[in-house]
């Protein structure tokens, strides 16, 4: 078999094999994130501004996560539709927290 061949069934493996298992993976993990942080899903998760500080390190953690992953997508291209999603959701969640958005109290808002 030729090296071109090989490099094709590498890449082949790697698009029908490795990348399902990768978005089954980041479901289950920010599934089992969402739950134990309170939310009732994987999405009100992903939208909420982070409360407390596990949840703000967890959203700096993603952001970083994705950053690399979309590095490595430099070298692997498909990688670049995963590593977009935890970069977006984690680098929203860090710039809110930055801005103070959503950390007020919301008996504060009331009186206002």
């Amino acid at each position: 078999m030729s090296e071109e061949g090989m490099f094709f069934l590498v890449f082949l493996f790697f698009v029908l094999i490795a990348i399902p298992v990768i978005v089954i993976t980041y479901r289950t993990y920010y599934g089992n994130r969402a739950y134990r942080f309170g939310y009732a899903s994987r999405a009100e998760y992903m939208r909420a501004v982070p409360r407390t500080d596990d949840e703000k390190r967890d959203a700096v953690d993603q952001a970083c996560k994705g950053l690399v992953i979309c590095l490595l997508a430099l070298m692997f291209p498909p990688l670049l539709l995963i590593g977009l999603f935890p970069l977006f959701f984690g680098a929203r969640k860090t710039i809110s927290v930055c801005m103070g958005l959503g950390l007020g109290d919301e008996s504060d808002h009331s009186q206002a």
